[in-house]
């Protein structure tokens, strides 16, 4: 678990650390991933979405749950929970970047 919150620097971040292989969307959606986020705390998942509830094509911080966001004075969500990791569900389980990576990779 990271000391620092999650952002969209960090997610950033971790993107291009994985680009171009299965740890992102673009390089998992085929197989039915969904980008989401575990809390490391409570091991409650939760999917990706746009503020207003859509599901998101990619890691957004934005259609967290209120008590994990950090925001600003205006509202808008500059970051969240340090517990907060970034990964895909798959078939209602949940998977770390490494992992949904290693199983698209074998097969």
């Amino acid at each position: 678990m990271s000391a620092y919150p999650m952002t969209a620097a960090v997610l950033s971040r971790e993107n291009e650390v994985f680009q171009g292989t299965a740890a992102v969307s673009s390089g998992n959606r085929h197989r039915g991933f969904r980008p989401a986020f575990r809390d490391q705390e409570t091991g409650e998942v939760f999917l990706s979405c746009h503020a207003d509830g859509r599901p998101a094509a990619f890691h957004l911080l934005d259609g967290l749950p209120p008590e994990l966001t950090i925001r600003d004075g205006a509202g808008r969500v500059r970051g969240a929970k340090a517990s907060l990791s970034s990964g895909f569900v798959l078939d209602d389980r949940f998977f770390s970047r490494e992992e949904a990576a290693r199983l698209v990779d074998a097969g």
